[in-house]
């Protein structure tokens, strides 16, 4: 009886522990050093895995750099250990700087919707929790159309057999990850997640949309 009574209250601590959320960090963890590009934009997306979204990204043309990082929630400056724990509201997301002259916003979406599965509520593939929903930022009312109205296409061809989930938020603030984060896949060829999960996404993308990739892809 007493090691029931004790299981129980182990337990019940758990419990608590999990339903604290995580701190705001006073300080960001990580920030670039400045890539000023005349005439480039920004667009962000969360889909899944950030190694995985950010080698996708940076294998199509027009697009100049991406940074992995956290969007979405509510917790400020949050760490890796934060998002794992499912809590502070944010996806893995990714910052992808482009040329609008080379590539646009609406092939961007392509990429995003054509490179994940945007129909599993918080999960891709082996990861799962809120922190690898999929979701497509805006930042404005021209971006946000032209998500929705994709959106409207893909229902309407039926190009997913289950229900589309994605969510299409506002951008409000974009948190850089660690640096260690950025450039992963291509900086740790040999992790097992890299070989099993990430170089597989991204060569099956690279696959099914030959005609975006840059030249030496």
């Amino acid at each position: 009886m007493k090691i029931l009574i004790t299981l129980a209250f182990v337990i019940s601590l758990q419990t608590c522990i999990s339903s604290i959320l995580p701190y705001d960090n006073s300080k960001p963890i990580w920030h670039p050093k400045k890539n000023k590009q005349e005439g480039f934009k920004k667009a962000y997306f969360a889909s899944g895995c950030f190694w995985c979204v950010e080698a996708v990204y940076e294998s199509v043309r027009g697009v100049s750099e991406v940074y992995s990082g956290y969007a979405g929630g509510f917790t400020k400056n949050p760490n890796y250990n934060q998002i794992g724990t499912g809590q502070t509201g944010h996806a893995e997301a990714v910052e992808v700087l482009y040329n609008p002259k080379v590539v646009s916003f609406s092939t961007l979406i392509q990429v995003f919707f054509g490179s994940h599965d945007p129909t599993t509520p918080n999960r891709q593939g082996p990861d799962y929790g809120s922190q690898y929903r999929s979701i497509a930022f805006y930042t404005s009312e021209q971006e946000r159309e032209i998500i929705q109205n994709y959106i409207a296409f893909l229902e309407e061809k039926d190009i997913f057999s289950n229900e589309i989930v994605t969510e299409i938020k506002p951008l409000e603030k974009f948190y850089y990850a660690e640096e260690y984060h950025q450039d992963y896949e291509k900086n740790n060829p040999d992790n097992p997640y890299v070989r099993q999960v990430s170089i597989p996404r991204l060569k099956k993308f690279q696959r099914l949309y030959p005609e975006l990739l840059k030249k030496y892809h």
